[in-house]
């Protein structure tokens, strides 16, 4: 079957579901990856093929592979020969960070120098002309991320200016380097202070959407940032719509999930991960149960139902998702073909609300 599109803005049409390639050069080698790019390419019917990457990837974050997920992608464009206007590119800058010293030195902060030679570094490694759409991967401020649910003052630093960021980012737009940008694990404050900047200095670009968390063990996004991205036409990029393959209820089989499933792969090594995604937390345990029962009444697939409930949100425009084999591909895109009724719907909530959003 082919994944529906949907309107990221009024210019940019993206498909339903983005395979994301965080694993691409860790996890999945070159051919591995290349397998995985031309199915989803063949899954949108050569349309709209929505890919998402980041500077830092692949995950692990490590020097020797720092940027290899966006040279997978160019690689394959080249020697596939795939139209380059037939996918949408999606990638982002990395925001100040002290664990990566190989990425700019830190990255120290998103000035103009910083922002500019993320950019121009992407551009290379993908070997492409142009970033369909280009977003901040965290704030260049404090601000509770990966787990964290409370803002604590007394972290607060000096940020780069939201004006510096949209003027090299408008720059770049202007010298056709990319053509739309968006925010990534924001706030309602961050995406309201950009929408306002943009709107001060019509030489800004507008951001177009904000990729957050959002899945059945993390709804936050509905309490705050829904009524700004509504109201200001703005549309969320969901990621981790299976929390990170706990929804699959693979990490609850009596093996612990295989060998080689990223939070058994990557135990004790991925901090970002873990911290969000804790099968030591009884609740999280209690919840997925609870998620996997309802699938299992109605019988679809869990996978299925994660997904579809992801894909059913008014403003969620793309969900993305992570695969290493073509079967788990291919089971995200049986999800299209589900659709949640309101018997189903209310299940979930009445699960919600013993389990709110202990994924954060």
């Amino acid at each position: 079957m082919a994944v529906p599109l949907s309107n990221l803005s009024s210019n940019l049409q993206v498909s339903k579901l983005c395979l994301g390639t965080m694993t691409f050069g860790e996890q999945s080698s070159l051919s591995e990856s290349f397998n995985l790019l031309d199915k989803a390419f063949v899954i949108t019917d050569g349309v709209k093929c929505n890919l998402n990457s980041a500077e830092m990837y692949p995950v692990l974050q490590r020097a020797d592979t720092h940027g290899r997920s966006e040279e997978y992608f160019g690689r394959w464009i080249k020697q596939r020969k795939v139209p380059r206007d037939r996918v949408v590119f999606a990638t982002k800058v990395s925001g100040p960070s002290g664990q990566m010293p190989w990425i700019r030195g830190g990255p120290t902060s998103l000035d103009s120098r910083n922002i500019n030679d993320a950019i121009d570094n992407s551009l290379l490694r993908a070997q492409t002309d142009y970033i369909d759409l280009y977003q901040v991967h965290w704030p260049d401020r404090y601000v509770p991320m990966f787990g964290e649910t409370d803002y604590d003052p007394v972290r607060q630093y000096n940020p780069v200016s939201f004006e510096e960021q949209l003027d090299v980012l408008g720059r770049a737009v202007d010298a056709g380097k990319i053509r739309f940008i968006g925010v990534c694990n924001e706030t309602p404050y961050g995406v309201m202070k950009f929408l306002q900047v943009a709107e001060n200095n019509p030489a800004y670009p507008r951001i177009i959407s904000v990729q957050n968390s959002y899945n059945l063990l993390c709804r936050h996004f509905d309490s705050g940032l829904a009524e700004c991205c509504h109201l200001e036409r703005v549309k969320l990029l969901a990621y981790s719509p299976l929390a990170m393959g706990l929804l699959s209820g693979k990490y609850l089989l009596p093996d612990g999930g295989a060998a080689n499933a990223r939070l058994n792969l990557f135990r004790g090594r991925y901090s970002e991960g873990e911290s969000r995604y804790s099968l030591s937390n009884p609740i999280i345990r209690e919840a997925i149960k609870a998620y996997i029962s309802i699938a299992e009444r109605y019988g679809i697939h869990p996978v299925s139902l994660a997904v579809a409930f992801v894909l059913r949100h008014p403003l969620v425009s793309s969900a993305i998702f992570g695969a290493t084999k073509l079967w788990q591909l291919e089971e995200v895109v049986g999800a299209c073909e589900v659709k949640l009724n309101a018997e189903i719907m209310a299940d979930i909530d009445e699960v919600h609300s013993r389990f709110p959003s202990p994924c954060p």
